[in-house]
C-alpha cells in the first residue's frame, strides 16, 4: 500500500483531515477557508456536516475556524440543477472580528439526566449558536394576561434571538467524539471572546 504523502497545505493537518473526512467538495472549502483566512493563524476549528432529506437529498457544511483575531464562519451548500443550467455548489464566507461577537451559546440535550454525573459525557446533543448581530431570529407566540378563564386576543409575545450560526452536534448521528469535539470548540471559542484565549 503506497504511503500517503504529509499534507503541506495552506490550513492545518487537523482541519484538512476534518475537511477530508467530510467528504464534502473537500478542495472548494480548503480554497475558500484559505482566501478567508488570509494566512492567519489556526487556533481551533469545527467541521459539521449536515443532510436533511425532503423531496430532495440536501446536503449542507459549515466550518469554523477561530484565529487569534476572527471567528471565519464557512457555508457550502448544493444548488440543484435543472435542463438549462447543471447542478452546482455555493461557497460563502464570513470573518468576524473577535470583538463583534455578542453571545456564544451552547445548549447540552442531556439523556436520562438524574443519572448525570459532574464531569461524563452524558450529553447526547450539543447546539452552538454564535452571535454577532447579523442575522436574528423572531419567536413569537399568543400573549397572555394570566387569568385562565380569559378568552380575549392579547397579541402576541416573543424574543429576538441571535442566529448568525448554528451547529447541531448529536452524538447519534455523529458519535461522542464529535460532540466532544464541539464541547472543545465551544470553550475555546468562549474564552477568546472573553479575552482569555488559551
Amino acid at each position: 500500500m503506497p504511503h500517503a504523502e504529509p499534507y503541506t497545505g495552506p490550513l492545518t493537518a487537523d482541519l484538512h483531515a476534518d475537511i477530508v473526512r467530510a467528504g464534502y467538495y473537500p478542495q472548494l472549502v480548503e480554497d475558500v477557508l484559505d482566501v478567508a483566512l488570509a494566512g492567519e493563524e489556526v487556533v481551533a476549528h469545527l467541521v459539521q456536516a449536515e443532510t436533511t432529506f425532503d423531496n430532495e437529498v440536501r446536503r449542507h457544511l459549515t466550518v469554523l475556524v477561530l484565529t487569534p483575531s476572527r471567528l471565519v464562519a464557512a457555508h457550502v451548500d448544493d444548488h440543484e440543477g435543472d435542463k438549462d443550467a447543471p447542478a452546482s455548489a455555493a461557497a460563502t464566507t464570513e470573518a468576524v472580528p473577535l470583538a463583534e461577537i455578542r453571545s456564544v451559546t451552547l445548549t447540552h440535550v442531556v439523556a436520562r439526566p438524574a443519572e448525570y454525573t459532574s464531569g461524563g459525557e452524558s450529553a447526547s446533543e450539543i447546539n452552538l449558536v454564535v452571535g454577532w448581530g447579523a442575522v436574528s431570529r423572531l419567536e413569537l407566540e399568543p400573549a397572555s394576561c394570566g387569568d385562565p378563564g380569559c378568552d380575549a386576543d392579547h397579541g402576541l409575545t416573543g424574543q429576538l434571538l441571535p442566529d448568525d450560526v448554528v451547529v447541531r452536534v448529536s452524538s447519534t448521528a455523529e458519535g461522542r467524539p464529535a460532540v466532544r469535539r464541539a464541547v472543545a470548540f465551544a470553550r475555546t471559542l468562549s474564552a477568546a471572546t472573553a479575552g482569555r484565549a488559551r
